[in-house]
């Protein structure tokens, strides 16, 4: 396995000048084609898959996110076409000035190089991921969840045409050709990779920080709040928590936890509970809360800070905004959190203060998306701040050299 990767590795990295030069919106467009024309041929694959995990017992939240369905032909074919009418970021001198010695000097946007993306069985990544790197002239090495294996060998192999058919290096997007969790470590070993990317549970980003001999950006969990404020819109707050738990509830930017203000907890937890109890969720809440609910389970103290990925909501009653802020600190994970309110002053502190990659005042958590934040895509949602934070883009996947511009200058 070791040196297949490295083999593959290799030939990966020796077509990036002929990436960065060449047609990439080109490649976009073709995949975007070839997805419409042979959708049934990926949905075959998925079937199998989907058949297999269902077999082996495979969560309902996992179930959710291995599915391609209908509907996620026309997301992807859009968010690729999205990323093709992007600007290009490769190739801009940034800050260029002139130094006292008539030096100019800036700073030019280049491609990462290659990169590992190590993921969990959601197949539609396979598209996302590997448009976003290609849109920054990156080359992919990819790494997919063994429940996802057919869909993924279908998706890379029409990624692969569609860069013959942009006139392409092939070998720039390849696919680990088993599903041996050994793999996953010789990816971490890998040091011909530019960056690692581990996108999944929290199990395998931790095995991939503690193993990589790379630089890894992590995609990590998402225990996401909404702080429902005294001055909210009840009905506003209703919907966005209906929204943010039970559109996707599977997904890493769902709603876990509402935090209430003391003095609408009254009003609106009842409707809350009769709202989500029409969708299948079940409440935990706490002893402030529990008096107003019929129907919740006492929230154990060690669940606070738990991403559920399912139906499950957690309800704290707190005594203001200061408690709020107290508690995302302490129990969120940087992903993305929002506040329901009417009063600008509460909004704005929060906005301010509060420490994620994505922070919203009157919207849903879902809309921490790299295609819904205008990006068309994203390779990850990043929760460190290094290199990035936050869905990453076409442009989150470059860096940037110093060039200078001289006239036969010499250093005094």
């Amino acid at each position: 396995m070791r040196l297949l990767l490295q083999e593959m590795a290799r030939k990966a990295r020796a077509k990036l000048p002929l990436l960065a030069k060449g047609n990439r919106d080109g490649a976009l467009l073709a995949m975007a084609r070839l997805l419409e024309a042979r959708w049934e041929e990926v949905r075959e694959a998925n079937r199998l898959d989907l058949l297999e995990a269902e077999g082996a017992g495979l969560s309902r939240a996992k179930l959710d996110r291995l599915a391609l369905r209908e509907k996620d032909l026309s997301a992807l074919t859009e968010g690729l076409r999205q990323i093709a009418a992007l600007p290009d970021p490769l190739g801009r001198i940034e800050g260029l000035t002139k130094r006292p010695n008539g030096l100019r000097v800036g700073r030019m946007r280049v491609p990462l190089g290659l990169i590992g993306f190590v993921y969990e069985a959601r197949p539609g990544a396979t598209v996302e991921a590997v448009a976003v790197a290609l849109k920054a002239g990156n080359a992919m090495l990819l790494r997919g969840g063994k429940e996802a294996f057919r869909s993924n060998q279908a998706l890379v192999a029409l990624w692969r045409e569609a860069l013959r058919e942009a006139g392409l290096p092939e070998e720039a997007v390849g696919l680990v050709p088993t599903t041996d969790r050994e793999a996953i470590l010789e990816m971490c070993r890998l040091e011909l990779l530019d960056l690692l990317i581990p996108r999944g549970g929290e199990e395998l980003i931790r095995l991939v920080q503690q193993e990589a001999r790379v630089p890894v950006l992590a995609h990590a969990k998402g225990v996401n709040h909404l702080y429902v404020d005294q001055k909210a819109d009840l009905s506003m707050a209703l919907r966005l928590a209906l929204n943010g738990k039970t559109q996707r509830p599977a997904v890493c930017n769902a709603l876990e936890a509402v935090l209430v203000h003391e003095k609408v907890a009254e009003a609106f937890l009842p409707r809350l509970e009769a709202a989500m109890r029409e969708k299948g969720v079940e409440l935990r809440a706490c002893p402030r809360a529990l008096p107003l609910l019929r129907e919740a389970v006492p929230a154990q103290e060690d669940e606070w800070d738990r991403e559920y990925l399912d139906l499950i909501l957690r309800v704290k009653v707190v005594s203001g905004l200061e408690e709020a802020l107290d508690h995302i600190a302490r129990f969120g994970s940087r992903h993305t959190e929002a506040i329901c309110t009417e009063d600008p002053q509460a909004a704005w502190r929060f906005l301010e203060e509060v420490d994620a990659s994505l922070v919203l005042w009157n919207a849903s958590t879902r809309f921490n998306d790299g295609f819904q934040l205008g990006l068309g895509a994203e390779i990850g949602i990043s929760t460190s701040k290094l290199h990035a934070y936050g869905p990453m883009g076409p442009l989150e996947l470059t860096t940037c050299k110093w060039v200078a511009l001289g006239e036969g200058q010499e250093r005094a």
